[in-house]
């Protein structure tokens, strides 16, 4: 399997900023919010970063103080549903009759990134697997609930089997998916975590070589997949 392979599989060329479509408690539509995710240069997390549009300003500003409590914020993510581009523009062109700005426009009303990225978090050394010139080893968190039909859309598109019943709590992973690109080995389990509060992609990359391209892909790709379940990604932490 090549590295574009690896691309179809997990996405379609995704835009870089994750959108959502916000509503009142109504249920009426009340703005919209573009997130991107700062990542350093082993693409752990290094920052987020947002704009938000609101129909009552009728203006895009900075979101960041949305963006963190939409992580925290049960009721507020309640209200919220993770979109792709094309169905937040299609959402802004009947409310506003012009096209959503590009994403370099977006990003210009963003609130500015940390002047310093946080230290790296590691768990395990740095020793790479048995025949492998590196392993690193990710967590990419996401909140809120996953729905039996997202978990078999999941199921689907990993070719992943499912372990366990996804109604039992005890239950802690819930499927394993293994890959191989060009001699390099990704694995990634869906587990969940938080005692159930939250769910996570615990992804193992073991390299044979000195190229990473692959491991960006392959995250993006995957956060992509979970978001389109209605999953809100919250970090990419790096642990090895």
């Amino acid at each position: 399997m090549t590295t574009t392979s690896l691309a179809q599989r997990t996405a379609d060329s995704p835009p870089a900023l994750h959108y959502y479509v916000v509503h009142d408690h109504a249920g009426e539509l009340e703005g919209l919010l573009a997130e991107e995710f700062l990542l350093a240069e082993d693409y752990s997390s290094a920052g987020l970063v947002s704009g938000g549009w609101s129909r009552s300003e009728g203006r895009w500003r900075d979101a960041s103080a949305t963006s963190r409590r939409l992580r925290i914020d049960a009721a507020l993510r309640e209200r919220v549903t993770p979109v792709g581009r094309t169905t937040a523009a299609a959402l802004y062109r009947d409310l506003c009759g012009t096209d959503l700005p590009d994403e370099t426009a977006l990003r210009a009303c963003f609130g500015a990134p940390p002047d310093q990225p946080p230290a790296p978090l590691r768990l395990s050394g740095s020793e790479a697997t048995p025949g492998f010139r590196e392993t690193r080893i990710y967590r990419i968190l996401f909140a809120d609930e996953l729905s039996p039909d997202g978990l078999a859309a999941l199921s689907e598109a990993w070719q992943m089997p499912v372990l366990g019943d996804l109604a039992d709590p005890e239950i802690r992973v819930l499927g394993a998916v293994r890959r191989q690109v060009s001699g390099d080995t990704f694995r990634w389990d869906l587990r969940r975590v938080a005692a159930g509060a939250a769910w996570s992609l615990d992804v193992t990359c073991d390299l044979v070589g000195h190229h990473d391209e692959a491991i960006g892909v392959l995250l993006r790709g995957l956060t992509t997949q979970m978001r389109q379940q209605g999953m809100i990604p919250v970090t990419v932490d790096r642990f090895r």
